[in-house]
């Protein structure tokens, strides 16, 4: 008995040790399905996502959601300690080491306090190890929870400068392309009829949001289950709208006669969806169509009243619908794992953005009235 928890003992702490390592310190996705962190995600997340799902869309649920990516974070911690310190018990129990105890009687307890205790370096001096192989274990074990504290120190600041990142790009849609945003709104926000080189610039510096959201993501999940600061508002459903818009524009817009942004903008956001999808354990969903032939209709119409027009003819909705397929799968499983709403294609009537409103509305009509209508005006 005392043989197998050494050896259980060994490979938890190994093991422990990979998963941490390959989390927080390797820069690279992991390929393997088997690990701890990802079954501990699973057990955690499944339930909590569940409970979401009963609750009715809206605030309440946005904030109850909110709070999973970093209690999941903290949890996952908490995790990796307790089985650390339950994997040197193991050790220390199995090879029975000699130990200076007010208890006559050593049990298992005893070597699992001791291996928290000096795992959080504690040093309490109640039990010590006597000189020999305890004492080197001891030793081993101090500097494996000095050095994974430094790395959750570190971690966790990591974490929050790349969401603080990925958010500072998702707020500037809010007036560049309305609340909830849309790929027909950024495309009459930013004068695709009259100003080329401002959109290819605008779908540039989406390009390279696209590449850092691959890159941190891939790097750290953990980041896709932090939600946005408003509701309207997500990673998932920014990634959709440059989509949305780099299809409109390479489906045929005129007056665009270099699409060489939208082209790489396009690429990028895609291989993002794809390889997030992969990373977070989820499946493609078949069968998606998020524009009907009568929305495609009013889509054309809004576009046409900006002054922007698309190439006529059945061949626009039918090539537009091709490169939808390519996308639109990924990111309605993204938003159906993470509990979020894609954009719609075309603005909802009367609508207004973010920073038109506010909680004073009821205080301050005149205000909100004369800021609408000026903004009408531009």
């Amino acid at each position: 008995m005392r043989i197998l928890a050494v050896i259980f003992g060994i490979a938890l702490i190994l093991l422990v040790a990979q998963d941490a390592f390959e989390t927080i310190v390797l820069p690279r996705r992991v390929t393997r399905r088997i690990r701890l962190a990802v079954l501990f995600y699973r057990v955690v997340q499944t339930p909590w996502r569940a409970t979401g799902r009963f609750m009715r869309a809206g605030r309440r649920r946005d904030m109850y959601l909110s709070y999973m990516g970093p209690l999941s974070l903290l949890a996952l911690i908490v995790f990796w300690a307790v089985l650390f310190v339950f994997g040197f018990g193991l050790l220390l129990w199995g090879l029975a080491l000699p130990l200076n105890a007010p208890e006559k009687t050593i049990s298992f307890l005893t070597y699992l306090y001791l291996s928290g205790t000096t795992f959080f370096t504690l040093g309490l001096g109640d039990i010590t190890p006597v000189p020999g192989m305890a004492r080197l274990l001891m030793v081993i074990e101090v500097a494996l929870g000095f050095g994974f504290l430094a790395l959750v120190i570190s971690y966790v600041p990591i974490v929050y400068q790349a969401f603080s990142r990925r958010e500072l790009r998702i707020s500037l849609l809010d007036s560049r392309a309305g609340s909830p945003a849309t790929a027909v709104e950024i495309l009459r926000r930013n004068h695709a009829s009259k100003n080329v080189e401002e959109l290819r610039l605008l779908l540039h510096d989406w390009e390279v949001w696209c590449a850092d959201i691959l890159e941190s993501h891939l790097s750290y999940p953990i980041l896709a289950y932090y939600r946005s600061q408003h509701e309207q508002q997500s990673w998932v459903g920014a990634l959709t709208v440059v989509l949305d818009t780099c299809a409109l524009i390479l489906t045929g817009i005129e007056g665009i006669p270099d699409k060489a942004a939208a082209r790489f903008a396009f690429a990028m956001a895609r291989h993002s969806v794809v390889d997030l999808v992969q990373v977070l354990h989820t499946s493609p969903k078949t069968e998606v169509n998020r524009l009907t032939s009568t929305d495609f209709a009013h889509l054309q119409a809004h576009l046409a009243a900006s002054g922007i027009s698309l190439k006529p003819g059945v061949g626009t909705e039918q090539k537009l619908a091709r490169f939808r397929e390519t996308y639109e799968p990924f990111v309605s499983a993204l938003a159906n794992l993470l509990l979020v709403s894609l954009p719609p294609w075309i603005p909802p009537a009367d609508s207004l953005d973010d920073w038109q409103t506010s909680a004073w509305d009821d205080l301050l009509p005149s205000a909100r009235q004369t800021l609408i209508k000026m903004m009408h005006q531009e």
